[in-house]
């Protein structure tokens, strides 16, 4: 998973702690282990792992391999569930719903600027983070794994959803083009979709969203066969006539 890319970032900090080759080695094998979390927010447990192991270069004897081993797999889930609900389900769906909203019409305004944005918000805000791990060192773990980290995932994920439920309600759009006419008639006698939006305006968009998230919620589907399996209903429902995409050829 992620092992290896923090193994890397520890290379210059474990070169510049140490000076035999031994010493390097030692320190270098605790950062062998399984390794994964929200990778924006886990760069805060970077940066406590560098202050705990200039601690260690520095003679203290309270700091070992099994400590910092300790600290970070009991980091890695906390850290996940906030930097997944404020990164991915909150910041990642604001910046692409204005992303969007900038490419009305076809403009590359949008996309140019989620990159722009996103990367910048990315780079500054990792490294904040590092160095504020760095300078808290172990009061951090108290804030993120205790009642407080509890309170602010539960108010992240609610944010999250909201934010998700916004940017699914404001641009994701199913429409069905299902038509019955008598025969000898010049209009239709059935407007599915006129007689759904009498009754429950937007229901297939609901029902759409809401089947997607019972497919990956509930029964473990991957995002890609999800986005397969619409496609599959896309053709289908084009080929028989349920959907209208209006293209001309």
């Amino acid at each position: 998973m992620q092992t290896f890319g923090y193994l890397v970032s520890m290379f210059p900090i474990i070169d510049e702690l140490y000076s035999t080759k031994e010493e390097k080695a030692r320190s270098m094998n605790t950062y062998s282990a399984f390794f994964n979390t929200e990778p924006q927010l886990g760069s805060v447990i970077v940066g406590i792992t560098a202050g705990l192991e200039e601690a260690r270069a520095n003679g203290s004897d309270d700091i070992d391999d099994e400590t910092i081993n300790g600290l970070r797999a009991g980091l890695m889930g906390p850290i996940a569930g906030i930097g997944d609900s404020l990164v991915v389900g909150t910041v990642i769906p604001i910046l692409l719903g204005i992303a969007m909203g900038m490419s009305t019409g076809g403009s590359p305004l949008g996309a140019i600027m989620y990159i722009v944005v996103w990367n910048l918000f990315a780079y500054f805000g990792m490294k904040f983070l590092f160095f504020k791990g760095y300078e808290l060192g172990g009061k951090a773990i108290d804030f993120l794994v205790g009642p407080t980290g509890e309170a602010l995932r539960e108010s992240i994920t609610t944010l999250g959803g909201i934010v998700i439920g916004a940017v699914a309600a404001s641009w994701v759009s199913v429409k069905t083009a299902f038509t019955m006419t008598a025969a000898g008639a010049d209009k239709p006698f059935l407007d599915l979709q006129s007689t759904i939006d009498s009754v429950y305006p937007g229901l297939l968009t609901a029902l759409f969203i809401v089947g997607c998230w019972w497919l990956m919620a509930k029964k473990k589907m991957s995002p890609i066969k999800v986005m397969l399996l619409l496609v599959v209903v896309a053709f289908v429902g084009v080929f028989i006539g349920f959907f209208n995409p209006g293209l001309q050829y």
